[in-house]
């Protein structure tokens, strides 16, 4: 059973940046993805950036070139920094991470981002 605690969110304006954070405990193996998707009021969860064990990454288009994942795999933790930050942007930000054929979910972290 793998857990994931998230931190970092919190309020910024437009144009600012901030960096989330997420630490995985339960498993003494290497995850094999680990990713954060968001999810703003009345719309689906999205994929945001997602980082192999190999460290190859996938982005959603809308930040590339924004917001940066990496990760730090003897720990087992994923950092997303995010920059350029819109208010649409706005949303709870879930840390995942698919293991050994299940998928994990953070309890989600807060990002607000005032025009």
């Amino acid at each position: 059973q793998v857990q994931l605690v998230e931190s970092g969110g919190g309020l910024v304006q437009a144009g600012g940046s901030l960096r989330l954070s997420c630490a995985a405990s339960g498993t003494i193996f290497t995850i094999n993805f680990m990713g954060w998707y968001r999810q703003a009021p009345g719309k689906q969860r999205e994929l945001v950036a997602q980082i192999t064990g190999g460290a190859r990454t996938n982005y959603a288009d809308s930040v590339k070139g924004r917001f940066t994942i990496s990760r730090a795999n003897a720990k087992n933790t994923v950092s997303l920094q995010m920059n350029s930050l819109k208010p649409e942007e706005t949303a709870v930000y879930y840390c995942n991470a698919v293991h050994q054929g299940y998928t994990y979910w953070g309890q989600g972290t807060q990002v607000t981002v005032s025009s």
